[in-house]
């Protein structure tokens, strides 16, 4: 563990703000250890575990067909009989309210799904954290941003066989660890101005869960100075259940060294 300085002591306290509320994150009633299925729809109607009514979709989007005597709330407002969620894009989530539980509807990879997600799945119940490295400032780390002339349209693979995402890549962050030039791929991360990364490196798989870890940087200063702090090398979903579709990382975001920091593989893993 480094001893914390005057010089490091705020940074410390940053980082563990960040911590506990990435973990509030993920213990939250409706959070993804909440999440008892992942179904793929068809335009078969079906009868899904853990949600009610018959559900379906086709052209014109994702449709449930309720029971008597069942309701949801969508947007604050209750739904009986047929709703019709319409066509949702890549990448959104639409949920509605069934009693505690909350049916996520969304699309992946080109695909619609509902995940049911229950406050009392026994996956939930047990979370006690995520292992992690402590705090070291020598994984803050400054880089330079160089921007793609255009967006560059990006298929990676997902935590699911067979699925694939498309990001857009926008730049790449050029950045040394230990004399050791590197670079990685960063995609648009949907908040303005910041990038989102996606990455393995040599503790993939051994520390650190072997997929993927993402990390957030803050938007480029002036220039192209960019800080990627990989104390806040963050898991997805995919890492504590198997009902996520998590994108992988670009190959070329596979660092050949070892980032020994951020978090490590869940409890729910080892």
């Amino acid at each position: 563990m480094t001893a914390p300085t005057a010089e490091t002591a705020e940074p410390r306290r940053a980082w563990e703000a960040w911590r506990d509320a990435h973990h509030a994150r993920i213990a939250d009633p409706h959070g993804f250890l909440a999440v008892t299925a992942l179904h793929w729809l068809s335009e078969e109607p079906q009868r899904l575990s853990g949600a009610p009514g018959v559900w379906s979709t086709g052209p014109d989007g994702v449709t449930v067909a309720l029971d008597d005597g069942e309701e949801i709330f969508v947007d604050g407002k209750p739904v009986r009989g047929v709703h019709h969620f319409g066509v949702i894009p890549e990448r959104v989530s639409v949920t509605a309210l069934w009693g505690e539980a909350a049916i996520e509807v969304a699309k992946r990879g080109g695909r619609d799904i509902v995940r049911p997600r229950h406050p009392d799945n026994p996956l939930r119940l047990a979370f006690e954290g995520t292992p992690g490295y402590d705090f070291d400032p020598r994984w803050v780390v400054t880089g330079r941003y160089v921007a793609f002339d255009a967006p560059r349209p990006t298929t990676v693979g997902a935590a699911v066989e067979g699925l694939e995402h498309v990001y857009d890549a926008v730049g790449r962050i050029e950045f040394e660890i230990d004399g050791t030039p590197l670079a990685l791929t960063a995609f648009d991360s949907g908040r303005t101005g910041n990038l989102l990364v996606l990455f393995t490196d040599e503790t993939s798989g051994v520390t650190t869960y072997a997929a993927n870890r993402t990390l957030h940087v803050p938007a480029p200063e002036p220039g192209g100075t960019v800080v990627l702090d990989f104390n806040r090398a963050a898991n997805l979903p995919c890492a504590y259940t198997d009902l996520a579709t998590c994108p992988l990382p670009p190959a070329e975001n596979r660092l050949p060294v070892a980032v020994e920091a951020g978090q490590k593989i869940p409890y729910e893993r080892a």
